[in-house]
Order: C-alpha cells, then sequence, then structure tokens
C-alpha cells in the first residue's frame, strides 16, 4: 500500500470562492502548466496569453464536447470552418465597420489609463470605490468626453498597404456561417429548422481587457446559428436557453448554485435582437456572462441578402412558402469556459494538518484521466510501470510521474484535477495488482493488473454520478 493513505481530511468553509481565488488560479495556472502571458520572456503582451500543455490538453476536451453535444449528436446541425480573413464588404454589410464599437474614455491625470464607458461603475466597485464616484476609477483623474472606439483589428492583403487592400481579422465567427449559409444548404441535405456550426479564433481590440483570460483580445469562440421559420423562433429561443443551461450542469459539472440565466432588457438588447439571455457565472468579480443565447431575427440574412444581391431566402419543400429564416445564437467562449471550470472546481481542505488543493473537475474535461505513479524510483518499478502507462493510453488521458515522495505526486495531480492515480508499488511484482487513488474522497483500492482498464472504467463512472449530482446540489 502507497505511504500516504490520504485517511485524515478535514474541508475549510466551502460554497463562496477565496476572494482573491482568482489571482490563486493565475499563480496555479502558470505553475501547472494551464496558462500564462504570451511572450513573457519580452514583457509579455496586454491580454494576450499562450496555452501550456494542460491548458490544451482541458481547451481541446471542452471543444470536444461542446462539438459532441451540438453537432455530432444532432441530426439537425453540422459544421464549418470559415476564414478568419473575409471579404471586407461583409463586415459593412452586418454592420461591423459603423456599429462595432465601445464607448472610451482617456484619463488625464497620472495613470493615463483608458477605459469603457459603460464599465466604469464596475471598475470602481472592483477598487473599493463607490460606483458614482467622479473621476477616473485608478487615480481619480478628469476622464474625457466619451468618444466611440471600433474594435476590429485591421491589416492589408497583399504587397500594397492602402484603403483598397485593408480587410478585418474576424471580431466573431457567426457572419462566416451567414454568408455560407446557402451554399451549406445546398452541399448538406438539410431542412430548416436546422444549425451550422463553427468553433475558431476571433479578435477583438478591446479596450479594458482585464480578469486573466476571462476578457482577451484573441479568444476563441463555440458559436452555432440555428435556422427557423418566423413564427418558430420563440420556441427555438426558449429550446436553446434551456439546452444551454442544462449543459453547463450536466455535461461539464459546473455547480448549478453559481449559474444563472439573466434574460437582457429591452433598453439592452443589441439591435439585431429579439430577445437574449446570458448564462452567468458567479465570479468573485460579480456575475458575469459565460454563454450568450440571441434571437436575431434574419437581421443577418437579409443585411447580406441586400448588400450582395444573393437571394438567402429559403423555399420550404412542403408548404411552398418562401422566407427569409431567422435564427437563434448560442455563442460561448472557450477560454471563458476554461477560466469558469477551473473556478468552478477550486477547492481546498485539511490533510494531515496542510492545506490541500485539488480541482474537482468532471472526469470527461479534466486534461489527466488517470496518472500512473511508480512508488519509488527504482527502475524494477518505473519500467514495468511506465509500460503500465503506456497500455492504458489508448483507453484513457494518462500522466505518468516518478519524481518527488509520493504523497507530493498525490498533490500534483489533486491540483491539475486529475481524477484517479494508479500507484504501482514493490508488492505489485508479487501479487500483480496496484493501488487505485480517488482524488475527491482520497479512498484507495486495490485492483489486480489484468482488470485495470475495467476497474479504472467503473470508477470513472462512479466519478461522473458524484460530479453530477455535486453539480445539482451545488455544493
Amino acid at each position: 500500500m502507497p505511504a500516504d493513505s490520504d485517511d485524515s481530511a478535514s474541508t475549510l468553509p466551502t460554497g463562496t470562492p477565496p476572494a482573491n481565488l482568482l489571482e490563486r488560479l493565475v499563480s496555479l495556472g502558470k505553475q501547472r502548466g494551464f496558462f500564462f502571458p504570451s511572450s513573457e520572456i519580452y514583457g509579455g503582451i496586454n491580454a494576450l496569453y499562450d496555452y501550456g500543455p494542460l491548458g490544451t490538453r482541458l481547451r481541446r476536451n471542452i471543444r470536444n464536447r461542446w462539438w459532441r453535444s451540438i453537432v455530432e449528436l444532432r441530426d439537425d446541425i453540422v459544421g464549418i470552418e470559415s476564414s478568419v480573413i473575409m471579404n471586407p464588404q461583409v463586415w459593412v454589410a452586418s454592420g461591423h465597420v459603423a456599429g462595432f464599437s465601445d464607448p472610451l474614455v482617456d484619463c488625464t491625470g497620472s495613470c493615463r489609463k483608458r477605459w469603457r464607458a459603460d464599465h466604469l461603475p464596475a471598475e470602481r466597485a472592483a477598487r473599493g470605490k463607490a460606483a458614482d464616484a467622479p473621476g477616473c476609477p485608478e487615480c481619480g483623474g478628469t476622464l474625457t468626453a466619451p468618444r466611440q472606439f471600433n474594435l476590429m483589428f485591421r491589416t492589408f492583403l497583399g504587397a500594397v498597404e492602402d484603403s483598397s487592400a485593408q480587410v478585418y481579422l474576424r471580431p466573431e465567427t457567426a457572419q462566416g456561417m451567414f454568408v455560407d449559409f446557402k451554399s451549406v444548404l445546398n452541399s448538406s441535405r438539410q431542412r430548416i429548422p436546422f444549425g451550422i456550426a463553427q468553433n475558431g479564433k476571433s479578435f477583438r481590440n478591446e479596450i479594458s481587457p482585464g480578469n486573466s483570460i476571462f476578457r482577451t483580445r484573441e479568444f476563441e469562440q463555440m458559436e452555432m446559428e440555428f435556422f427557423c421559420e418566423p413564427g418558430t423562433d420563440d420556441h427555438w429561443f426558449e429550446h436553446w436557453r434551456g439546452e444551454r443551461f442544462r449543459w453547463y450542469v450536466e455535461e461539464l459539472g459546473v455547480r448549478r448554485s453559481r449559474l444563472r440565466l439573466r434574460d437582457h432588457e429591452k433598453d439592452e438588447l443589441a439591435h439585431y435582437a429579439k430577445a437574449a439571455t446570458d448564462v452567468e457565472y458567479l465570479y468573485p468579480f460579480g456575475w458575469g456572462e459565460l454563454e450568450g443565447i440571441a434571437n436575431r431575427t434574419d437581421f443577418d440574412l437579409s443585411a447580406h441578402q441586400r448588400a450582395s444581391g444573393v437571394d438567402l431566402s429559403y423555399l420550404d419543400p412542403v408548404s411552398g412558402s418562401r422566407y427569409v429564416p431567422y435564427v437563434i445564437e448560442p455563442a460561448a467562449g472557450v477560454d471563458r469556459i476554461m477560466l469558469t471550470i477551473l473556478m468552478d472546481a477550486f477547492d481546498e481542505e485539511i490533510v494531515r494538518g496542510e492545506t490541500r488543493t485539488v480541482l474537482r473537475m468532471h472526469p470527461d474535461i479534466a486534461p489527466v484521466q488517470v496518472a500512473v505513479l511508480p512508488l519509488s524510483k527504482k527502475e524494477e518499478l518505473t519500467v514495468p510501470a511506465r509500460a503500465l502507462e503506456h497500455r492504458l493510453r489508448p483507453h484513457f488521458a494518462t500522466d505518468y510521474d516518478e519524481t518527488q515522495a509520493i504523497g507530493r505526486r498525490y498533490r500534483r495531480q489533486d491540483e491539475i484535477g486529475t481524477p484517479l492515480a494508479v500507484t504501482f508499488d514493490f508488492d505489485s511484482l508479487q501479487d500483480d495488482a496496484v493501488t487505485i487513488r480517488e482524488r475527491d474522497g482520497m479512498t484507495q483500492v486495490r485492483v489486480p493488473i489484468a482488470g485495470l482498464e475495467g476497474a479504472l472504467r467503473d470508477q470513472l463512472i462512479a466519478f461522473r454520478r458524484r460530479t453530477a449530482e455535486r453539480a445539482g446540489s451545488g455544493a
């Protein structure tokens, strides 16, 4: 049996995340290889991040789980991958060139910072000041009058840098699905109602990005445009409103008690929207948008139809009616979901007088599902332990670790959210068995190596059930 049995634990107060949770996750993210500032050896670059080995695994799991739920398990949704750079007339027609902007103010005082005018109350509150206090949230200096700032990144296509060659990095993936609507419809044998999904990078020159990877200038979106007949849009809006909330609780294991649906008031709706709802999460800095679901009506298809001269209407083969479809759009960001998962999973408890940090992640999105740990670095253990890890690779997301004491290695796996650790010890050489140690309760069980894959699958099934119960109860 491994030396550290983890048999004495008392839970720290839970329910409310630590006040400095974001700072602690930033530190943990860098230490364990989830995320860190881009170009850090040159001092970094504001609001741009790179994702390390564990972060890359976690993000891929999020993407795959979304794609599986949205596309692969449905008959009525297909996927595309559109270009990051599109004909600039796309952005003229969509209204982004003229209207995709935020109100910008400059501080004329000592800090010289720039702020989004509509974010000033929240920025002041975050610094312990009254939301309606005058002046700059940082230094109290005088602020300039607001002016509109377009958020799109401009670049040039080709060798000549003049206005005729100007193009944009896309600020959203949605427009690619609108301009490809007819091509997808004609090539996929789909009939309305149906959806087009896309996952990819978008770019916004945010005025005041912040809260780590919560708001960045380069980010990854997961969006779906669901095309439906006018008059059925209210039904589909309610469907996707409920479905997307369910996905976070049941598929990702996010605690229901830290989630809510917030409907937009009429005066905050985007100009194209008939209705909109945000799935919000309770972050340390307050409730914030995790995903948006919008009824975009026929705004986008009609705008591109007018601008391009191409008929984007739909002829119903049953009724014979022709119409421009309405669109329901669920839109989420991989980066923000990743941060949310890390925050929601973060927990601490006292084990043998020391604080144990653990990420209680859903086993299907954890970067590592099974870690294989030889009890010592002696070759008689490391060689068969490494071979065992290779044997498990086709079936699970695995890791192998032979450095430091077994207790420290358990703690490392706890910190990255690994549900199960398999310990190969000296007894394993005699009895052909190993010890499975599970993350949350730190319980251990001895199982034959011959049946290890089945035992691990059974443990992961139990983990999924417990994670679902935890998410549903909000504990």
